[in-house]
């Protein structure tokens, strides 16, 4: 396959110690992450999208909560209506505690199911609840790729922009696993990035050559400090090293896995 020339729009990033892309440079500028460890793996803040009305915010699980808050902010900053961009939902878990709800109401009293965490519990949910919300119209893809996810996400959202010669939501999250699941999920934290991606674009805030190759998976270089052990095995956080890139505005290759047999080879320039 060819490589991909997109531009990179609009940014949005959630974590409990990151609320937003203007924090997250802040952090992702030092060497030194001053957040300990064990304050973000105890953090119990979540994010509340503005862009959803307060019943549908009461409503909505965690994993809705992060992804609506970052396409919301990436969206923001590109200065593009969410109405007019096809999108993309990343998530290698979906909703882990809703997951974990359903499996202890089936095993215990399976008629107390509550259609609400039903209705929840599809992997599409966030993409649905976007639709919602900003009244799109536009195509929209619910993808996951275990550990690839974010790059899966990503290769999805870039093919999309270049073939469509149009601009792209790419939005990526998972949240924390509980009770049973967490014995097989390692996840232990919330992490969400969005991308508005374009073909080409006077808004861009960086230039992104994305080359598909075939060969077994290689990882995104471990980004430094605290941050990143916080973050390991959120499948969302394998952004973080590009993130980086793009808070220093540093020029640098990075590999990224896409799937089982595909990596991303990704230019990053200014």
């Amino acid at each position: 396959m060819s490589a991909l020339d997109i531009v990179i729009e609009g940014i949005g990033v959630w974590s409990a110690e990151l609320s937003n892309w203007a924090a997250s440079c802040d952090v992702l500028c030092t060497d030194v992450f001053s957040t300990e460890v064990e304050k973000v793996l105890n953090a119990t803040s979540h994010p509340a999208p503005s862009l959803l009305a307060p019943t549908e915010r009461r409503r909505a699980p965690d994993s809705v909560l992060l992804a609506i808050e970052v396409a919301q902010q990436a969206c923001s900053m590109a200065g593009r209506d969410p109405c007019e961009l096809p999108n993309v939902f990343a998530s290698a878990y979906g909703d882990l505690a809703i997951n974990d709800y359903l499996c202890a109401t089936l095993a215990r009293s399976p008629q107390d199911v509550s259609p609400t965490k039903f209705h929840n519990s599809v992997h599409n949910a966030p993409a649905g609840y976007w639709s919602i919300a900003t009244g799109c119209m536009e195509s929209s893809t619910a993808i996951s790729a275990g550990a690839a996810t974010f790059g899966a996400g990503l290769l999805e959202a870039a093919l999309l922009a270049q073939r469509e010669s149009r601009a792209v939501l790419l939005a990526a999250y998972d949240i924390a696993a509980v009770g049973p699941i967490a014995d097989i999920v390692p996840c232990r934290t919330a992490f969400g990035v969005a991308l508005v991606l374009a073909p080409a674009s006077p808004r861009a805030v960086a230039h992104l050559r994305v080359q598909p190759q075939h060969a077994a998976t290689t990882e995104l270089a471990s980004a430094a400090g605290v941050l990143h052990a916080c973050h390991r095995d959120n499948p969302a956080a394998r952004g973080l090293p590009l993130l980086t890139a793009l808070a220093r505005r540093e020029p640098q290759t990075l590999m990224l896995a896409a799937g089982a047999c595909v990596n991303l080879r990704m230019e990053i320039s200014f």
